[in-house]
Protein backbone atom coordinates (compact mmCIF):
# COMPACT_ATOMS: atom_id res chain seq x y z
CA UNK A 1 0.00 0.00 0.00
CA UNK A 2 1.56 3.54 -0.92
CA UNK A 3 1.09 6.96 -2.71
CA UNK A 4 2.86 5.69 -5.64
CA UNK A 5 3.05 2.30 -8.07
CA UNK A 6 5.36 -0.12 -6.83
CA UNK A 7 7.96 -0.21 -9.83
CA UNK A 8 10.14 -3.41 -8.44
CA UNK A 9 7.18 -5.21 -9.00
CA UNK A 10 6.79 -4.49 -12.65
CA UNK A 11 9.57 -7.07 -14.27
CA UNK A 12 11.74 -5.77 -17.23
CA UNK A 13 9.68 -8.43 -19.75
CA UNK A 14 5.89 -7.01 -18.13
CA UNK A 15 6.91 -3.61 -18.97
CA UNK A 16 8.41 -4.48 -22.18
CA UNK A 17 5.52 -5.65 -23.36
CA UNK A 18 3.19 -3.03 -21.63
CA UNK A 19 4.80 -0.52 -23.83
CA UNK A 20 4.25 -2.94 -26.78
CA UNK A 21 0.82 -2.18 -26.31
CA UNK A 22 0.19 0.90 -24.48
CA UNK A 23 -1.09 4.08 -25.98
CA UNK A 24 1.84 6.61 -26.54
CA UNK A 25 1.62 10.60 -27.54
CA UNK A 26 3.66 11.01 -31.06
CA UNK A 27 6.44 12.33 -28.78
CA UNK A 28 7.29 8.95 -27.18
CA UNK A 29 6.24 6.53 -29.59
CA UNK A 30 10.21 5.73 -30.70
CA UNK A 31 9.63 3.50 -27.30
CA UNK A 32 7.95 0.98 -29.52
CA UNK A 33 11.03 1.14 -31.68
CA UNK A 34 13.23 -2.33 -30.93
CA UNK A 35 11.82 -3.26 -27.51
CA UNK A 36 12.66 -6.68 -27.51
CA UNK A 37 16.27 -5.65 -28.14
CA UNK A 38 16.96 -2.95 -25.75
CA UNK A 39 15.06 -4.19 -22.86
CA UNK A 40 16.70 -7.72 -23.50
CA UNK A 41 19.64 -5.63 -22.98
CA UNK A 42 18.84 -4.25 -20.22
CA UNK A 43 18.00 -7.70 -18.73
CA UNK A 44 21.62 -8.88 -19.52
CA UNK A 45 23.10 -6.59 -17.62
CA UNK A 46 21.31 -7.43 -14.43
CA UNK A 47 18.31 -5.26 -14.50
CA UNK A 48 15.68 -7.28 -13.04
CA UNK A 49 12.57 -4.77 -12.38
CA UNK A 50 11.57 -0.85 -13.61
CA UNK A 51 12.87 0.21 -10.21
CA UNK A 52 16.10 -1.02 -10.98
CA UNK A 53 15.77 0.58 -14.82
CA UNK A 54 14.73 3.99 -13.17
CA UNK A 55 17.82 4.00 -10.72
CA UNK A 56 20.01 3.03 -13.25
CA UNK A 57 19.26 5.74 -15.77
CA UNK A 58 19.16 8.04 -13.10
CA UNK A 59 23.09 7.81 -12.77
CA UNK A 60 24.64 10.57 -15.38
CA UNK A 61 27.57 8.32 -16.01
CA UNK A 62 25.77 5.43 -16.84
CA UNK A 63 23.34 7.32 -18.48
CA UNK A 64 26.04 8.34 -20.71
CA UNK A 65 27.68 5.08 -21.03
CA UNK A 66 24.62 3.38 -22.77
CA UNK A 67 24.10 6.90 -25.07
CA UNK A 68 27.54 5.65 -26.37
CA UNK A 69 25.64 2.24 -27.81
CA UNK A 70 24.44 2.21 -31.07
CA UNK A 71 21.23 0.76 -30.07
CA UNK A 72 19.78 3.90 -27.72
CA UNK A 73 21.34 6.35 -30.25
CA UNK A 74 19.31 9.84 -30.74
CA UNK A 75 16.96 10.51 -27.89
CA UNK A 76 15.48 7.23 -26.59
CA UNK A 77 16.95 7.19 -23.08
CA UNK A 78 15.93 10.63 -22.52
CA UNK A 79 12.25 9.99 -23.54
CA UNK A 80 12.60 6.73 -22.04
CA UNK A 81 13.63 8.10 -18.11
CA UNK A 82 10.48 10.64 -19.04
CA UNK A 83 8.07 8.47 -19.53
CA UNK A 84 9.41 5.94 -16.47
CA UNK A 85 9.51 9.42 -14.47
CA UNK A 86 5.88 10.01 -14.89
CA UNK A 87 4.80 7.01 -13.44
CA UNK A 88 5.07 8.63 -10.41
CA UNK A 89 3.75 11.64 -10.57
CA UNK A 90 4.72 14.92 -8.62
CA UNK A 91 2.14 15.29 -5.96
CA UNK A 92 -0.57 18.40 -6.62
CA UNK A 93 -1.05 21.15 -3.87
CA UNK A 94 -3.67 21.05 -2.11
CA UNK A 95 -4.40 24.63 -1.91
CA UNK A 96 -4.37 24.62 -5.65
CA UNK A 97 -8.07 22.32 -6.09
CA UNK A 98 -10.76 24.44 -7.21
CA UNK A 99 -13.91 23.97 -4.60
CA UNK A 100 -11.71 23.68 -1.39
CA UNK A 101 -11.66 26.52 1.26
CA UNK A 102 -8.86 28.25 2.23
CA UNK A 103 -10.16 27.26 6.12
CA UNK A 104 -9.79 23.92 4.86
CA UNK A 105 -6.13 24.48 3.55
CA UNK A 106 -5.05 26.21 6.57
CA UNK A 107 -6.46 23.47 8.94
CA UNK A 108 -4.12 21.02 6.91
CA UNK A 109 -1.46 22.77 6.60
CA UNK A 110 -0.99 23.50 10.07
CA UNK A 111 -0.49 19.60 10.79
CA UNK A 112 1.71 19.55 8.05
CA UNK A 113 -0.63 18.33 5.19
CA UNK A 114 0.41 20.30 1.74
CA UNK A 115 -0.33 18.16 -0.96
CA UNK A 116 -1.51 14.66 -1.45
CA UNK A 117 1.65 12.61 -1.11
CA UNK A 118 1.28 13.93 2.47
CA UNK A 119 -2.82 13.49 2.85
CA UNK A 120 -2.98 9.74 1.29
CA UNK A 121 -2.01 8.10 4.73
CA UNK A 122 -4.43 9.75 6.01
CA UNK A 123 -7.55 9.14 4.17
CA UNK A 124 -6.84 5.29 3.17
CA UNK A 125 -9.83 4.19 5.12
CA UNK A 126 -12.94 5.42 6.63
CA UNK A 127 -11.92 5.48 10.11
CA UNK A 128 -8.78 7.55 9.29
CA UNK A 129 -10.14 10.05 7.91
CA UNK A 130 -12.87 10.11 10.46
CA UNK A 131 -9.88 10.48 12.99
CA UNK A 132 -8.73 13.41 10.47
CA UNK A 133 -12.01 15.10 10.34
CA UNK A 134 -12.12 15.17 14.50
CA UNK A 135 -8.96 16.43 14.86
CA UNK A 136 -8.66 19.00 12.20
CA UNK A 137 -12.29 20.28 12.23
CA UNK A 138 -13.11 19.48 8.76
CA UNK A 139 -16.16 18.23 7.40
CA UNK A 140 -16.29 14.60 6.75
CA UNK A 141 -17.89 15.04 3.52
CA UNK A 142 -15.07 17.61 2.59
CA UNK A 143 -12.25 15.24 4.05
CA UNK A 144 -13.73 12.62 1.29
CA UNK A 145 -13.93 14.81 -1.45
CA UNK A 146 -10.08 15.48 -0.60
CA UNK A 147 -9.77 12.06 -0.67
CA UNK A 148 -11.41 11.01 -4.00
CA UNK A 149 -8.84 14.00 -5.76
CA UNK A 150 -5.98 12.35 -4.03
CA UNK A 151 -6.60 9.28 -5.17
CA UNK A 152 -7.20 10.84 -8.96
CA UNK A 153 -3.73 12.89 -8.41
CA UNK A 154 -2.11 9.42 -8.36
CA UNK A 155 -2.83 8.67 -11.75
CA UNK A 156 0.22 10.27 -14.29
CA UNK A 157 -0.51 13.36 -15.90
CA UNK A 158 -3.51 14.54 -13.47
CA UNK A 159 -3.00 18.22 -12.37
CA UNK A 160 -5.89 19.19 -10.02
CA UNK A 161 -7.91 20.95 -13.13
CA UNK A 162 -8.64 17.52 -14.55
CA UNK A 163 -8.52 15.58 -11.49
CA UNK A 164 -11.69 18.14 -10.78
CA UNK A 165 -12.86 17.89 -13.82
CA UNK A 166 -13.38 13.91 -13.45
CA UNK A 167 -14.61 14.37 -9.63
CA UNK A 168 -17.34 16.36 -11.08
CA UNK A 169 -17.99 14.16 -13.79
CA UNK A 170 -18.55 11.78 -11.35
CA UNK A 171 -15.86 9.65 -11.59
CA UNK A 172 -14.44 10.02 -8.50
CA UNK A 173 -11.93 7.36 -7.80
CA UNK A 174 -8.80 5.59 -9.65
CA UNK A 175 -10.76 2.45 -10.04
CA UNK A 176 -13.50 4.31 -11.38
CA UNK A 177 -11.25 6.25 -13.92
CA UNK A 178 -9.74 2.53 -14.60
CA UNK A 179 -13.44 1.63 -16.03
CA UNK A 180 -13.84 4.17 -17.83
CA UNK A 181 -14.89 3.73 -21.87
CA UNK A 182 -12.61 6.37 -23.07
CA UNK A 183 -14.48 7.19 -26.57
CA UNK A 184 -17.69 7.95 -23.50
CA UNK A 185 -15.27 10.00 -21.31
CA UNK A 186 -13.75 12.08 -23.91
CA UNK A 187 -17.40 13.30 -24.91
CA UNK A 188 -17.97 14.10 -21.44
CA UNK A 189 -14.55 15.57 -21.02
CA UNK A 190 -14.83 18.07 -24.06
CA UNK A 191 -18.53 18.92 -23.07
CA UNK A 192 -17.24 19.66 -19.68
CA UNK A 193 -14.46 21.79 -20.72
CA UNK A 194 -16.34 23.58 -23.17
CA UNK A 195 -18.98 24.64 -21.26
CA UNK A 196 -16.45 25.96 -18.50
CA UNK A 197 -13.71 26.75 -20.50
CA UNK A 198 -10.54 24.81 -17.84
CA UNK A 199 -8.26 23.77 -21.07
CA UNK A 200 -7.57 25.86 -24.24
CA UNK A 201 -9.32 23.44 -27.16
CA UNK A 202 -10.17 20.29 -27.10
CA UNK A 203 -8.75 16.73 -25.05
CA UNK A 204 -7.65 14.20 -27.32
CA UNK A 205 -9.08 10.72 -27.80
CA UNK A 206 -5.88 9.21 -27.92
CA UNK A 207 -5.20 11.58 -24.20
CA UNK A 208 -8.09 9.62 -22.44
CA UNK A 209 -6.92 6.32 -23.80
CA UNK A 210 -3.49 6.76 -22.29
CA UNK A 211 -5.18 8.39 -19.01
CA UNK A 212 -8.00 5.21 -18.63
CA UNK A 213 -4.47 2.51 -19.14
CA UNK A 214 -2.76 4.71 -16.46
CA UNK A 215 -5.90 4.31 -13.63
CA UNK A 216 -5.11 0.86 -14.70
CA UNK A 217 -1.99 0.61 -13.11
CA UNK A 218 -2.66 2.05 -9.82
CA UNK A 219 -3.60 0.04 -6.81
CA UNK A 220 -7.04 0.46 -5.43
CA UNK A 221 -5.66 0.78 -1.93
CA UNK A 222 -8.05 3.54 -0.88
CA UNK A 223 -11.34 2.21 1.03
CA UNK A 224 -14.41 3.97 0.54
Amino acid sequence: MGYYIDLEKITIDNYSNKIKSAYLPPSRMMLKEKPDERFGYYKNIGIKNVKELLQLLKKKDKFAELQKLDLFSGDYLTILLRELNSTLPKPNKIGDFAGISKETVSKLEQIGITNTEKLYDRIVSSDKRHDLALSTGIKDSDILELSCLTDLSRIKWVGVAFARMLYDLGIETAEKASKSDPVDLHFRINQLNKTKGIFKGQIGLNDIKIFVDAAKEIPFDIEY
